[in-house]
């Protein structure tokens, strides 16, 4: 069967693995400027953490048009960043939600395979990630890639039946995309390595012979690591709050989700962020009412 990699090579002309990639066709770059400033639009007209579908859409149209050139890594990531959006803010059902994830993981792996390629590094799966990671270092394009194609296969999994998604190797690809990125640049996206690694390891069901490697006390301890990278960043730390709970530790738990649901939202990231303080305002609720709930059983 042939590879990913082998698969985008064919439609590379002019271009050795390992040389200098041509310079982007004019209009790719164009397609590209256009996308970003329709990305960078994806809060109009949003009404809370619900986003229309209009720039967004413009975005991910855009990132397919520019990824027209075969040898862009930019394009893929940047459309498996606007998939993701798409996704996760916009009203869409469960099946398309899960097309928008499914398509967000393919665009991720394809840039990996163009920044593996750029390097003439193969594919493997038994190279430790410290290793991949010190061959494509100085990559402009190897965290994003690694980054976003985690977010997609992340998204596709939790979206997906949980046992086709252990059959298919998500928790594994998610890991081992996790590993390279922490060795690559731990501190990409505020911490964003050890956040969703974290939360892998909080959220994934453990399976013998499948996940058995899945622990609950490891996923605290990245996910303290993703706070610690990034003190301020919600998502780091309602992803905290919700490991914690499930640990039993509420008192903490609560503590962090009032600071989450308190903090106001970044300009640049407020549809995602008014989303998580939604979230976090339903933990508070339903942990402050199991509390009153217990508290009341236990009295004389």
């Amino acid at each position: 069967m042939r590879t990913l990699a082998a698969s985008l090579l064919l439609g590379i002309s002019a271009w050795a693995p390992g040389s200098v990639p041509p310079s982007p066709a004019p209009e790719s770059v164009a397609a590209m400027i256009e996308a970003d400033e329709h990305y960078e639009a994806r809060a109009a007209g949003a009404a809370g953490g619900r986003a229309s579908a209009t720039e967004i859409s413009k975005a991910i149209s855009g990132f397919e048009r520019a990824a027209a050139d075969p040898a862009s890594a930019q394009a893929r990531w940047k459309l498996a960043r606007a998939l993701y959006f798409f996704g996760s803010y916009t009203n869409l059902s469960e099946a398309q939600r899960r097309a928008a994830f499914d398509r967000a993981r393919h665009a991720g792996d394809e840039a990996i395979a163009i920044v593996l390629l750029r390097r003439s590094v193969p594919e493997s799966s038994s190279r430790p990630a410290a290793g991949t990671a010190g061959l494509l270092q100085g990559d402009p394009d190897a965290a994003g890639a690694f980054f976003w194609a985690a977010v997609g296969w992340g998204q596709w999994a939790l979206a997906s039946n949980k046992l086709e998604a252990a059959r298919k190797g998500a928790a594994r690809r998610i890991r081992d995309l996790c590993l390279t990125l922490i060795a690559l640049d731990p501190g990409y996206e505020e911490g964003g390595g050890y956040r969703i690694l974290g939360r892998l390891h909080d959220r994934a069901p453990r399976i013998p012979l499948l996940t058995g490697w899945i622990s609950r006390a490891e996923g605290v301890r990245l996910l303290r690591l993703s706070v610690a990278t990034a003190p301020r960043n919600p998502v780091n730390l309602h992803f905290l709050a919700e490991a914690l709970a499930e640990g039993g530790d509420r008192g903490e738990a609560i503590r962090i989700e009032e600071t989450v649901a308190a903090a106001p939202p970044s300009p640049g990231h407020r549809v995602e962020e008014l989303s998580i303080q939604d979230a976090a305002r339903k933990n508070l609720e339903a942990w402050t009412k199991s509390a009153a709930e217990e508290k009341a059983k236990v009295r004389p």
